[in-house]
């Protein structure tokens, strides 16, 4: 009976000891067969899930969700609001929407979790999902949750380098950026002061020049002494190395101390800027409280370092030359190439920002969703040219009608991972042979590479299975593809080769991975990369391609998905003779068989004769084929094409219809309007509404409507009118 429960970690030895006849569970053995599948199924995953069961919310979760909750054995098979009291009142609300049926996502949640050496703050991102039994009824909820904190801390970061970059972009003196700059940073890092100095020629005495000072905190403008702050500031700060002080009373003696405290500073991060090997300036945050400093705090301190100096450097040398003192004569054109090279240098660095952020706010939530859906596309397209062939054989027939239906299939999974990417959902991985993934690829990459490109493929013997994600899978295969199609301008071989290796090799100077993994190549013999570029191709935002022609080599998805995915890709490539890029994707075993699913029930479809359905549809194609699904199945249609019409046609009591199938997303008023306008004339109204994607659906739900997502099979719309008929 127990072997649901074998799925990983001393959580589930946990759950098999533990005293369930005390809890409101009552004994493991009496467990519905719905509380111990997705129990298995929540300790089974690399994700943070907990469930909660029943009235009570009952908690169970797997070891990921115990650094989120804090780690309390005693919670197991006891309502949340007796263990996490201080949580109740904010997951109240929520327990009560999943339990009518909603899912609910709460998104960059602020927490702070014990991790390495101690407290940090974290962001995530919980999705609650109801769990229901086998007649439909909500009986508990299912807690995913997606760690956010990298995306939350690169918008902060992004966003306070381009407020300094715009406040300092057309300042003509070094004031006006010391100013702007340590600003910005204090007030964005809640700080005392913030500072920049330059330093005397003996590295030793330093002018603060640049200063600000929270609301009654003092002013620390002055000159001062390095050697004053202790050995340790003297030392690390010499040898280029970042000072940094979490509570100077506990590391430091009184004496040295005292030269912090009298800045008002129990805190304090201090980074230096060494020039030709000398220490030039200083960078500094002091705090009057006692504080932890983020890894998060360290790197933005210590890049605004690096641009608050470049740019004071380039307005300095702007006056020099504007003043034309004499002194620099001889040095005009070593200055005028610095400040070429740094203005250069810093052109491209905010050109480099500007695109990642637009690379993070649209790339990564579309996931190249686009370019995905021109391959799918091209498929079809290929496949639909070669069903028009005459004589056609009837095998090669069905294969092109299975690899439509199949890519239709994957485009309609494709747009929904992007909805559920879109609220953080994480994607689920699944196991699968690649050879037999990649064999199904290569067969139609003809299509998308030319008839002047031979693709060849090479297979092992044996089966070699990975547990991932498998549309990304076949996005990374097809991106490779396509920058290989490019290479050879059209017109060579691109050889796919799947191998068994027993360790993930030395890349990009990562060590070596002793792991059996699965290693997919694609060899081209086109042009090959340049050794300077070789380096950059995974960045996303590095493009050879010219302005207007695309955003990039499309590989940064590649090098994404295998590092997401424990692996790795590498590159090899020669001018002139081709390139060869390396999918390493770590190896598991083949899945054990499953009995195969038993054909889903349905109640019989009612009797369509002399039904009269009202067609609500905007786009004329979309709208003749419905009109004509739905006179196959028998019934007798009216199209309207807007609202208004419909509302018109349906009278003032909505009785000249038996059934309304609408679309949501129309000019004027919605679906989702209509339909209420429409249920107020008549309540017993069976509605059915459609849609690929509405906002207001995604805000509001479905109330109390039927809804069939496009693009919709036959079947489909008959099983959705059925219902909504048998209900209404």
């Amino acid at each position: 009976m127990m072997n649901w429960l074998q799925s990983s970690s001393d959580m589930a030895e946990r759950v098999r000891q533990h005293d369930w006849a005390a809890t409101p569970l009552g004994p493991l053995e009496h467990w519905p067969d719905v509380l111990k599948t997705t129990v298995a199924l929540c300790f089974a995953s690399s994700f943070p899930q907990s469930i909660a069961w029943g009235p009570h919310l009952t908690m169970l979760y797997n070891d990921a969700m115990t650094p989120i909750l804090g780690d309390k054995p005693y919670a197991l098979g006891r309502p949340f609001n007796e263990v996490w009291r201080e949580a109740w009142e904010e997951v109240s609300p929520i327990a009560q929407a999943v339990f009518e049926g909603h899912a609910t996502y709460v998104e960059n949640f602020p927490l702070v979790i014990e991790r390495g050496a101690g407290a940090e703050q974290a962001y995530f991102t919980f999705c609650y999902s109801p769990i229901r039994d086998s007649q439909g009824k909500v009986v508990g909820l299912l807690n995913t949750v997606t760690e956010t904190t990298a995306t939350v801390f690169l918008t902060r970061r992004l966003a306070v380098l381009d407020a300094i970059g715009s406040a300092v972009a057309n300042a003509i003196d070094a004031e006006a950026i010391m100013t702007s700059t340590t600003r910005l940073l204090a007030e964005h890092l809640h700080v005392s002061n913030c500072a920049y100095a330059d330093m005397d020629d003996d590295q030793d005495g330093f002018t603060i020049r640049g200063n600000w000072a929270a609301p009654g905190s003092p002013s620390i403008v002055g000159r001062y002494s390095l050697a004053s702050f202790g050995e340790l500031a003297v030392r690390r700060l010499r040898a280029g190395e970042p000072l940094v002080i979490h509570d100077n009373r506990v590391e430091f003696a009184p004496s040295e101390a005292a030269s912090y405290q009298a800045l008002g500073a129990l805190a304090t991060v201090c980074f230096p800027l060494i020039k030709d090997g000398h220490l030039t300036a200083l960078m500094a945050v002091h705090h009057k409280n006692a504080r932890v400093w983020s890894p998060y705090d360290l790197a933005l301190v210590g890049e605004v370092t690096e641009r608050s100096w470049a740019h004071i450097e380039r307005v300095r040398a702007d006056a020099a030359v504007r003043d034309g003192l004499t002194a620099i004569t001889e040095l005009n054109a070593t200055l005028e190439q610095r400040v070429e090279e740094r203005t250069t240098a810093l052109t491209q660095a905010e050109a480099a920002l500007h695109q990642s952020q637009k690379l993070e706010a649209i790339g990564q939530l579309t996931g190249g969703v686009a370019h995905d859906f021109n391959n799918l596309l091209t498929i079809i397209r290929s496949s639909m040219d070669f069903l028009r062939q005459p004589g056609l054989s009837e095998e090669r027939r069905q294969r092109y009608m299975g690899a439509v239906s199949d890519t239709v299939e994957r485009a309609s999974k494709l747009t929904s991972q992007l909805l559920a990417f879109a609220r953080r959902q994480p994607l689920n991985p699944e196991v699968f042979d690649v050879s037999l993934r990649v064999k199904n690829i290569g067969e139609m990459l003809e299509s998308v590479t030319g008839a002047r490109i031979h693709v060849q493929i090479e297979l092992p013997a044996t089966p070699c299975h990975v547990r991932v994600d498998s549309s990304q899978f076949e996005t990374a295969l097809i991106n490779m593809a396509l920058n290989a199609r490019d290479a050879m301008d059209g017109q060579g071989q691109l050889t796919l080769r799947v191998a068994s290796v027993p360790a993930l090799p030395r890349i990009r100077g990562e060590a070596e991975v002793r792991q059996p993994c699965v290693a997919v190549s694609l060899a081209d013999t086109g042009s090959g990369i340049p050794g300077d570029n070789v380096e950059r191709i995974f960045e996303p935002f590095f493009t050879t391609k010219a302005v207007g022609k695309g955003t990039g080599l499309g590989l940064s998805q590649v090098f994404g998905f295998a590092k997401q995915s424990g692996g790795n890709v590498d590159v090899a490539s020669t001018l002139g003779r081709g390139t060869v890029f390396t999918l390493y994707l770590p190896e598991v075993a083949p899945p054990t068989v499953q009995p195969p699913a038993q054909p889903e029930e349905h109640a019989p479809l009612p009797d369509t004769t002399l039904r009269h359905i009202l067609i609500v549809e905007d786009n004329l194609e979309v709208g003749r084929f419905a009109n004509q699904i739905l006179q196959d199945l028998g019934y007798q249609t009216t199209w309207a094409t807007d609202a208004e019409q419909a509302l018109a046609l349906a009278g003032a009591n909505a009785m000249a219809f038996d059934g309304i199938f609408s679309d949501v997303v129309m000019p004027g008023m919605t679906g989702v309007a209509m339909a209420r306008l429409l249920r107020q004339r008549r309540p017993d109204l069976p509605v059915v509404l459609t849609s690929g994607y509405s906002e207001e659906l995604a805000d509001s739900g479905y109330e109390g409507f039927e809804f069939l997502a496009k693009p919709y099979s036959t079947e489909q719309v008959a099983r959705a009118l059925a219902k909504s008929m048998a209900r209404d």
